[in-house]
């Protein structure tokens, strides 16, 4: 007889061993499956590995382990167990299920297919494997409408399909990561944190992760540590394209953002304004630090009195970010210095709403204080004069005005004419009884109301005026020296 057609007798022995370890390892899966039903899934895995350890040729083994697995969360491991019990017994419709199950919380949508496809061919009405492959199809559905969103620079729509895709897919680093860089990009720093870090407590050198908490730092302007992140991720990726693209520019931002910082320490302003003005060009979506690159070159327009350059570029920050305090500030300094008083108490209103210091409150008050005094007449400009000009200096005025305007000089003029070199005559007068008054001064300086010294305008005589500061009745006389043309005759 041909040695291939002789069948093997085992040794009783072995055949006697063989059964002992069946049975224990039967044992072995009893246990397993009472801890499983209890929910106990760390001793349900302890047991099913001592049962694969008797007898690790067993297909169900290896699905029960990876059930308690699944369980447990650690769907890698599990995905192991799937495919080896399969390929120990490819009609083992559980193992199928549970090895597209795996490859599906994975992300592997593509794989989770063919493992539905494979279990409807074996069962053609099973309703778990139809109803998997349905989810699995929605998670490929999600992924084409994210990548053609990011594309779009949706980022919202994005974080959407993957909030979708991670119901089906729970254990996706991919799609957390992708959620997270949109997050990023949304200026939702706390939670993209969160999601990265979640990641890096699992696998401290994913360098999709790094490069997420990088980007988080970078756009919350602290550079120095988000280049940090990046060069790590590029020592684990060093073909990592999205790390290197931000490390450099982070690296440029931070460089032109140090010059500029140090041009205005040394009163070079208007270098320091170009250097700020190119930081701006190298990264439009880093929000916060571009808010501080336009306060920074609103600071230095103010200080070339560039105001209204100063004031758009504050403008600028504020537009990116509504909470900077510093930008209004400079904002509302620079409408006081151009005289918009209502702007000013705006801005001063809502920096004391956020926050309420004795200092901004000053300012506030002052500045509404400013807006008062804006309403009322400029007595300086009626006299043409500045606000610290002397005695001497205000009767010069007066004079000069009060002789301009006075009624008897344009007697031949229209009606119109005269009525406003009238209203003019009696403005410069109403000028000259309150600057000239050291009390009345300083109430009208401060903005305080006139009436309650008992001054009522409506009461005033412009010409009593006039009367006395040139000598009481017969002191001067307005001669025509031809047509249009006066000379004053003093007595």
């Amino acid at each position: 007889m041909a040695a291939g057609d002789c069948d093997v007798i085992m040794a009783p022995e072995a055949q006697t061993l063989n059964e002992v370890d069946m049975r224990e390892a039967e044992s072995f899966k009893e246990q397993g499956n009472a801890y499983y039903a209890k929910k106990n899934y760390i001793e349900a895995f302890n047991y099913y590995t001592r049962a694969i350890d008797k007898c690790p040729k067993n297909a169900s083994y290896y699905g029960n382990r990876a059930a308690t697995l699944m369980m447990l969360s650690r769907f890698q491991e599990a995905l192991e167990d799937t495919q080896q019990a399969v390929r120990l017994d490819d009609s083992f419709i559980k193992g199928h299920l549970r090895e597209g199950k795996c490859h599906l919380s994975l992300g592997n949508a593509m794989a989770a297919c063919r493992c539905f496809q494979k279990v409807i061919e074996f069962e053609p009405s099973n309703t778990q494997a139809q109803q998997e492959l349905g989810c699995a199809k929605s998670v490929l559905e999600y992924e084409r409408m994210a990548e053609s969103d990011f594309e779009k620079r949706d980022f919202r729509k994005v974080v959407f399909c993957m909030d979708r895709a991670l119901e089906f897919a729970p254990a996706c680093h991919r799609f957390k990561i992708l959620k997270a860089e949109c997050l990023a990009l949304l200026g939702r720093y706390p939670e993209a944190q969160s999601v990265a870090s979640d990641i890096l407590r699992m696998d401290s050198t994913n360098a999709d992760a790094l490069y997420v908490r990088g980007l988080c730092l970078y756009y919350e302007d602290c550079i120095d540590k988000a280049v940090q992140f990046f060069v790590q991720a590029l020592r684990m990726a060093p073909d990592h394209e999205k790390a290197r693209l931000a490390c450099r520019n982070a690296k440029a931002l931070k460089s032109k953002k140090d010059e500029g910082n140090a041009a205005f320490k040394d009163g070079n302003y208007e270098f320091a304004c170009l250097l700020y003005t190119d930081a701006l060009a190298i990264d439009p979506n880093n929000i916060k630090t571009n808010a501080k690159l336009y306060c920074n070159r609103g600071t230095v327009n103010a200080k070339l009195k560039k105001l209204e350059q100063a004031i758009e570029d504050c403008t600028n920050a504020i537009k990116l970010d509504e909470t900077y305090i510093k930008a209004y500030l400079r904002r509302a300094q620079c409408y006081m210095d151009t005289e918009q008083y209502d702007e000013a108490v705006r801005d001063y209103e809502k920096v004391y709403q956020t926050e309420k210091t004795k200092e901004h409150k000053h300012l506030l008050k002052t500045a509404q204080m400013e807006l008062k005094k804006s309403k009322r007449k400029d007595y300086y400009k009626i006299l043409g004069i500045d606000k610290n000009a002397s005695e001497d200096e205000i009767k010069k005025a007066y004079r000069k005005r009060a002789l301009l305007h006075h009624p008897d000089r344009h007697s031949s003029a229209t009606p119109e004419v005269q009525k406003e070199e009238e209203k003019k005559f009696k403005e410069v007068g109403e000028a000259f009884t309150v600057l000239s008054d050291p009390k009345k001064k300083a109430r009208y300086d401060s903005g305080q109301d006139l009436d309650e010294d008992g001054f009522n305008m409506g009461d005033f005589d412009a010409n009593n005026i006039f009367k006395a500061f040139f000598g009481g009745p017969g002191g001067f006389s307005f001669e025509a020296s031809g047509p249009g043309n006066f000379f004053f005759q003093f007595g």
